[in-house]
């Protein structure tokens, strides 16, 4: 085992995408190392004082969850808008239909097809519209789309309810694509920062849902008002996309990540050395030029495959239990009446649990990162997952209609089982999607964030797919 600094894991050094023959290549890198790894004078490499840099990209990774939490939690909100109720105060069960029945398989389409599509274009966009740009844009349209969905909450739409629904399906397609676009923007420029800068990002990302948890639990145990406690979850949201706003436009102004975020070229070859005349094809110049074309995929692809295999096979057996079998395991004590068997069972061991062990296994990436990127212990690690589906399937779930045996009678068994499942997603997967962009050129760094967001999407899509199977199964 071995705990690795945030400076010991280069980036390679070669700046071009062609290859040039074996000893030009070598003069190149070896001009490279010497002007990015050492700085020339007046460019000395700074301090992260008091972990600024790391904070705002902690504040960046929940800000850019948080808000898609929100929405999905907001279960019981939904329930009462889309039931014709005019009045939380209404105590009529709400009657069956087609959106309310479908909602969430409404809502996964809406948020999972947008952000297939966003991936496509933000990698396309890479080098053609400069990345703050795409940040500040897309932070933009979150605020202005959860403006007006906190607006809604107090609005009376008991009379246009598939007005409302169709709103609403809109407004999470949006704000899917457009989260997709800014998180997978911030996680390509972490590229070029040190490994830590990632973690914290991805670190962030799991806080929002442990934040989102939390705040349903509280909700579930003391809101007697329903549109009070979304008004309160929406405005939050508000709230974290603002400083969002606000510790993006701070990033550039420090002096730690102003040095990373400084062009590869020219700027690093302002001082006395110049490259040499036959240096063959012109590097391209800053992430997110104008005046570049799109960024080559096959040799991303090339290189990140196996990294690739790890997120998708990760993220694949996670969706496939989380949340569709877990939040269906009961207590096998719940004939009791007891509110922690009843009323506080699947919220505490499915989805808190699972969201505080997420973030625990992504912190402590911020200390240890093995195995490495070519390691082959990683991708064992990753197939042993597969383990988890069987343990958790002869658990208590109900109902069951194919499999009657519950194997594991205790509840102490899914609470030991969604803590593994949480802890090795969030491990193993922040060191897959870490080393990614540093195992390519800088310059390509933002573009295989991208594509890195896009192995994580394919995992989700492909395990949420035959979650539905399993749960038929069962």
């Amino acid at each position: 085992m071995a705990i690795v600094s945030e400076d010991d894991f280069h980036q390679s050094s070669n700046s071009t995408y062609r290859t040039a023959s074996s000893s030009l290549r070598a003069d190149q890198e070896a001009l490279l190392e010497k002007l990015l790894d050492r700085p020339p004078p007046g460019l000395q490499r700074p301090k992260d004082r008091f972990s600024g840099t790391y904070i705002i990209f902690f504040g960046l990774g929940i800000g850019g969850l948080l808000p898609w939490n929100f929405f999905v939690t907001a279960q019981e909100y939904w329930i009462f808008k889309l039931s014709n109720r005019s009045s939380p105060a209404t105590v009529e069960e709400p009657k069956g239909s087609d959106i309310l029945n479908y909602f969430e398989s409404y809502l996964a389409v809406a948020s999972t097809v947008p952000s297939v599509l966003c991936l496509l274009v933000n990698f396309l966009l890479v080098n053609r519209v400069p990345i703050h740009v795409r940040v500040l844009a897309s932070l933009t349209v979150m605020l202005a789309i959860f403006v007006v969905m906190t607006v809604l909450v107090k609005v009376d739409t008991s009379s246009w309810t598939h007005s409302f629904f169709a709103v609403t399906i809109v407004c999470m397609a949006i704000l899917s694509g457009t989260s997709t676009i800014f998180n997978s923007s911030v996680f390509g420029m972490t590229g070029s920062f040190p490994m830590r800068n990632s973690q914290a990002l991805i670190s962030g990302g799991a806080m929002g849902g442990t934040l989102s948890a939390v705040a349903s639990l509280v909700d579930l145990a003391g809101a007697s008002d329903v549109t009070d406690s979304t008004l309160a979850f929406f405005l939050t949201a508000d709230v974290f996309l603002v400083l969002c706003i606000g510790l993006y436009l701070l990033l550039p102004r420090l002096d730690y990540a102003r040095y990373y975020m400084r062009p590869v070229w020219p700027a690093v070859f302002s001082g006395e050395e110049q490259l040499p005349q036959d240096f063959p094809n012109p590097p391209l110049v800053a992430p997110g030029s104008s005046d570049s074309q799109t960024p080559p995929l096959r040799p991303i692809l090339k290189k990140t495959a196996g990294l690739g295999f790890c997120i998708i096979y990760l993220l694949f057996i996670t969706s496939l239990v989380f949340p569709a079998i877990l939040s269906n395991i009961e207590s096998l004590s719940k004939g009791s009446g007891s509110p922690w068997s009843t009323k506080f069972f699947v919220p505490l061991t499915t989805f808190l649990l699972y969201n505080f062990a997420d973030l625990c296994g992504r912190q402590i990436t911020a200390w240890i990162q093995v195995p490495g990127p070519r390691s082959k212990v990683l991708p064992g690690l990753v197939l042993l997952r597969t383990c988890l589906v069987p343990l958790f399937v002869f658990c208590n779930y109900q109902p069951r209609v194919h499999l009657h045996t519950v194997v594991f009678q205790s509840d102490m068994y899914p609470v030991l089982f969604t803590s593994l499942l949480g802890l090795s997603n969030g491990y193993l997967s922040t060191l897959a999607l870490i080393y990614g962009p540093k195992i390519v050129p800088r310059e390509l760094a933002e573009a295989t964030g991208v594509v890195m967001s896009f192995y994580m999407c394919l995992g989700l899509v492909l395990g949420s797919a035959c979650s539905a199977l399993l749960v038929h199964l069962i």
